[in-house]
């Protein structure tokens, strides 16, 4: 029997809870391991992606706070680099972990991964894409004032964030690699935080740029470079709804792509929140019609796997 392809995206809530230690992290991770060793033992081949927005923006704080002309302060794509190392070593130990205990023999590897975008991209012109912890809006006045660069945004009636260029996953330099690791039957982490922003220089090379790449979209591109069976997308609630917090508020189920784009015609999700979600699961549902995605919590995954929950998204 064929096994089933997946790439699952872990949202932030997987990862970061209240504790912002690595010892927290850790913890959130080792049990975010469970739901997906769960898979992995029913025989789902697996690429786990992950965000890594809190992380990334606080270890610019970190760098900035240390900056000196013999320590620069390193730059962003660097530091997604770094947090997507640090993030995909906390989940290799803990699904190792989780793994041994179960006595399944799968080994776990952890890939810092390229993905190429277009210098061109009208997103770096218009920064978007939410990173770092949440401010009042007091507090990113302040933080706007210190530097005059730096954007900060409203995040979906959650708090203020910084915003940085978000573009468009074209390619991902690693996918024959993660085809190869994932036909030897090795459980991937790749992708993380959307991935390591590169464009192509004047002379052809690829070379590293300021951006954060939606981790969704990287994770659709990722899952389409790879002919995945399966999208699953988590976030923090256990369904995508419209008229969301409204009393007339309503969970979708089994929805068509059709129906998800007029509902983004209407304005029904937050840019900064269920809208890429949504966008990258209609993306990898409308280029292969035997394929679907869904959109879950981390709680949820086992009831969405066997019973349907979630919000399952197919063409039409």
């Amino acid at each position: 029997m064929k096994r089933k392809k997946a790439v699952i995206a872990l949202g932030g809530n997987a990862i970061l809870t209240d504790d912002a230690s690595a010892i927290g992290q850790q913890r959130a991770l080792a049990s975010s391991a469970e739901y997906l060793a769960d898979l992995i033992e029913e025989g789902y081949e697996l690429v786990i992606t992950h965000g890594n927005g809190p992380q990334v923006g606080n270890l610019l704080l970190q760098q900035m706070a240390a900056n000196s002309e013999n320590n620069p302060a390193m730059p962003l794509d660097t530091c997604g680099a770094m947090t997507e190392g640090a993030i995909g070593y906390w989940l290799q130990n803990a699904l190792d972990n989780a793994l041994d205990r179960r006595r399944i023999d799968k080994k776990v590897a952890a890939l810092v991964t390229q993905v190429e975008v277009s210098a061109k991209d009208p997103a770096f012109t218009k920064p978007s894409k939410p990173i770092g912890p949440f401010l009042t809006h007091a507090e990113a006045i302040k933080e706007a004032k210190r530097s005059k660069s730096v954007i900060f945004k409203e995040d979906a009636g959650r708090g203020w964030r910084k915003v940085v260029p978000s573009p468009l996953p074209i390619s991902i330099r690693e996918s024959p690699i993660i085809e190869e690791l994932l036909e030897h039957g090795v459980v991937t982490i790749a992708a993380g935080g959307g991935g390591v922003p590169v464009v192509r220089n004047n002379e052809n090379e690829l070379q590293g740029i300021e951006a954060v790449i939606d981790k969704d979209f990287a994770s659709q591109t990722l899952a389409d470079l790879i002919d995945a069976d399966l999208l699953i997308i988590l976030t923090g609630v256990d369904y995508v709804y419209i008229n969301y917090n409204k009393p007339n508020q309503l969970q979708l189920k089994d929805v068509t792509t059709t129906q998800l784009m007029a509902y983004i015609d209407q304005g029904q999700f937050a840019a900064g929140s269920m809208l890429p979600k949504v966008s990258s699961a209609i993306l990898f549902a409308e280029n292969n019609p035997r394929r679907k995605a869904v959109i879950t919590s981390l709680n949820n995954l086992s009831a969405a796997i066997h019973n349907g929950d979630g919000t399952w998204i197919s063409k039409g």
